[in-house]
């Protein structure tokens, strides 16, 4: 990974506040046992970089995602989201669901559905129970 490479991801990360950084092995095993991080040791062969912060953990992914698509040059080892372990598939998930925005507003339109489709309802039953009203 070249220095425009890297300049170019956290450019993109920037966007979700999201920070990339190449980190020594040795340093990000002291800082996971201090922060009491799961154990992921296994993961901690060859050259390793962090993504921390971000406020959309599926944002990042998505950002990450597109990213070794295109330049094929990175692969995710593992992650770690709320202190829990998440397998380089499990991540790899994450970045193919909606953003947030596209699940509310898709939750949204059930909710809104379901509400037309009973007040439909109630006003057959209404109309249907009121008498005919008198032949003039």
């Amino acid at each position: 990974m070249t220095v425009a490479d890297a300049a170019e991801l956290r450019k993109r990360l920037d966007a979700e506040k999201a920070e990339f950084h190449v980190v020594k092995n040795s340093s990000l095993r002291v800082a996971a046992k201090t922060m009491g991080l799961p154990d992921f040791e296994g993961a901690l062969t060859g050259p390793t970089a962090v993504i921390v912060g971000g406020n959309n953990s599926a944002g990042v992914a998505k950002i990450l995602k597109k990213y070794f698509v295109e330049k094929q040059k990175l692969e995710v080892k593992i992650g770690v989201i709320d202190k829990k372990l998440i397998s380089a598939a499990d991540l790899a998930k994450i970045a193919d669901l909606p953003s947030f925005e596209v699940l509310r507003s898709q939750l949204l339109g059930l909710f809104t559905q379901n509400a037309a489709s009973f007040v439909r309802l109630l006003d057959a039953k209404v109309k249907k129970e009121q008498p005919a009203a008198p032949a003039a």
